[in-house]
């Protein structure tokens, strides 16, 4: 049971991640509290931007911030998967008798930077597939469990597609969410290049523990979800299907394959997350359709169609918020009639009097004149 003490710790402790984290990222708001969401969520990241706008910054602070083991990885073309989960080595022990001995790769810590992962080769990525779900590595047909918590936070590069291997949907899907980073604004480069000038290294300080970190994802998880605001979600999760019962016309026209129920499932439990940051006991439907976009955008295969119009994936997505949102609201013919009150007459003015059958005729014959023409 959630208690009032619960609250106030998780806000306070979100405040100061927020704040340690500010001194080392400026600007980038929405990518900074996206990552701090999944990570509270117990989700993976993936950073997609140019080189240069401080995604491989962000992961280093979050490590400082935390206080939890980080390790980075450089993924390029010759990587192997051995290179990421580790392999057994021979060794001699005291009597000189050759033994075998896992050596273990740099995915046991808690924290790992997949720097460029779509550089490496579809094999190599396929490394990360058991751990970014299951949380576990099994090499030579022995499973080991990783340390909680374990996020992967995954950087990509849009722009350079040369010696690149785009990430399989299997991979993408495990991924909570796609995070946008751009370009910082004028303003936001003067201030990073003035705080540049004085050290290049991150000053940001602890501000929650590994344990406190699943504390709070423990609360998050606490938080309760009306009905109607569950249905919701999974109606936006299955309107991304062309051919499901909920299919949007937007769907229809313009996606190949829909979402998953991982979807439905980083949907909820990252709408709690953003709750409590905002202050709320439960989930709004607000929360649902601001965390659409970083949950959909990459589990949605647009086709030829989209492509051709050039149609981008958020794109797609508002169109099928605002179509649930269309559906959704009662339309003036389903409301149901209010009866109409009969005028009543105010103490100053005189009761009406009613006016017989025959001084009505009378007087539409006044108003038709010649020939039934009304004058």
């Amino acid at each position: 049971m959630v208690t009032e003490q619960d609250i106030k710790q998780f806000s306070e402790q979100c405040s100061n991640i927020f704040e340690q984290l500010s001194r080392d990222i400026i600007g980038q708001k929405p990518v900074v509290e996206g990552t701090v969401i999944a990570m509270i969520a117990g989700g993976n990241v993936l950073l997609e931007g140019v080189p240069g706008v401080g995604k491989t910054r962000l992961v280093r602070s979050l490590g400082r911030v935390f206080d939890l083991p980080f390790s980075r990885i450089q993924f390029t073309p010759d990587l192997m998967p051995a290179d990421v989960t580790g392999t057994n080595i021979i060794v001699k022990d005291d009597n000189g008798n050759s033994t075998f001995s896992f050596q273990p790769g740099p995915i046991f810590s808690n924290i790992i930077l997949a720097d460029e992962i779509n550089r490496a080769t579809p094999k190599t990525q396929s490394a990360l597939l058991e751990a970014m779900q299951e949380h576990t590595v099994t090499v030579m047909g022995v499973s080991r469990k990783l340390n909680e918590p374990f996020f992967v936070l995954a950087t990509q590069n849009p722009i350079e597609q040369d010696g690149t291997y785009p990430l399989p949907e299997a991979q993408m899907d495990r991924f909570m969410f796609k995070l946008l980073v751009p370009n910082p604004g004028l303003e936001e480069l003067m201030s990073i290049v003035s705080m540049t000038q004085k050290t290049m290294a991150e000053v940001a300080e602890r501000a929650c523990t590994g344990e406190q970190l699943l504390k709070m994802r423990e609360t998050a998880n606490q938080i309760p979800v009306a009905s109607d605001v569950l249905r919701y979600a999974m109606t936006l999760c299955s309107a991304t299907h062309p051919d499901s019962e909920c299919a949007s016309e937007t769907a229809k026209k313009y996606v190949r394959l829909g979402a998953s129920p991982r979807a439905g499932q980083a949907l909820i439990s990252a709408a709690k997350v953003m709750a409590l940051i905002k202050g709320r006991f439960n989930v709004a439907y607000s929360d649902i359709n601001e965390l659409a976009y970083p949950v959909l955008r990459h589990r949605i295969k647009l086709n030829f169609e989209a492509v051709a119009e050039r149609v981008s994936a958020d794109t797609i997505i508002a169109m099928i918020i605002d179509e649930l949102g269309k559906k959704n609201k009662p339309s003036a013919a389903s409301a149901p009639a209010q009866p109409q009150k009969a005028p009543q007459a105010s103490a100053d003015e005189p009761l009406a009097q009613p006016v017989s059958e025959t001084e009505t005729e009378e007087n539409n014959k006044k108003k038709r004149g010649l020939f039934g023409r009304k004058s």
